[in-house]
């Protein structure tokens, strides 16, 4: 496992994708820090960005390198090596570079700002934190996503509609149910529906995190009762988790059985 990483990684890492993907991070965040010298309020805008952003390229890029992989993958087969070695280190390898890229291309312009020493580093790791964690929630859907969809046009199509789904059909549907409930207690369904979509947990945790709730209304209200204490934090961690280890075994086991 630790070659078939060592190799995902270094190779991934010259990818031209990746390196646009960086760059355009560096270009951005130095963009921001020319507008306002505020390294809070520029990690504040960079946490709007990435909660988008990162899922809809994790999935996308990691559909990319699976189905760009195939020939590799049935090289590595053919070799004396476990399947569930070589899935758990392609994925890491992906995971790492996507989440690299994200640290250099973020915090590197921070550095001669005085970011390692400035109040505002708290702010920075919370939206560093939230970013990497959906690149690999959704770098692991994208994983099972193309080792379902042996086509690639349907692969990809699945891909884009899941981003689709979780960033904007969700809350859609999430916003029409508090509109037909609205007068009945609803802060448990609430609650509940949120556990099931990683963007949104990612959002509301960051929002919690820099005392941003009051621009939500009542239903930030609502989760800053909830979300709000440190249990509530740790809840939304612990969920988040789930949400990397669930998919994870889900490949393993794909992994384990699939005929390819």
């Amino acid at each position: 496992m630790g070659k078939i990483f060592k190799y995902t990684f270094y190779d991934l890492v010259r990818n031209r994708w990746m390196i646009f993907y960086t760059s355009f991070f560096l270009m951005l965040t130095s963009a921001l820090l020319l507008i306002s010298p505020d390294l809070a309020k520029v990690a504040i805008s960079l946490s709007n960005i990435t909660v988008i952003l990162t899922p809809l390229v994790g999935i996308l890029f990691g559909v990319m390198y699976y189905y760009g992989s195939t020939d590799y993958i049935q090289f590595l087969l053919a070799q004396p090596i476990s399947r569930r070695s070589i899935f758990a280190g392609m994925y890491t390898g992906m995971a790492a570079s996507l989440s690299g890229s994200l640290i250099l291309g973020i915090g590197l312009p921070m550095i001669p700002y005085g970011i390692l020493t400035s109040p505002a580093l708290g702010t920075l790791l919370i939206v560093l934190f939230m970013a990497v964690t959906l690149s690999i929630i959704f770098s692991l859907l994208a994983f099972l996503i193309a080792m379902r969809a042996k086509n690639k046009i349907r692969g990809f199509g699945i891909a884009i509609f899941s981003w689709l789904f979780f960033a904007l059909i969700y809350d859609g549907i999430f916003l029409l149910l508090l509109l037909l409930f609205k007068d009945y207690p609803i802060e448990n369904l609430t609650l509940g529906l949120i556990s099931f979509n990683p963007i949104d947990l990612a959002r509301i945790l960051t929002l919690l995190k820099l005392d941003m709730s009051a621009m939500m209304g009542y239903t930030g209200a609502v989760l800053q009762k909830f979300f709000g204490t440190s249990q509530g934090s740790i809840i939304i961690v612990s969920i988040l988790f789930l949400w990397v280890l669930v998919p994870y075994l889900l490949i393993m086991r794909m992994a384990h059985k699939k005929d390819f």
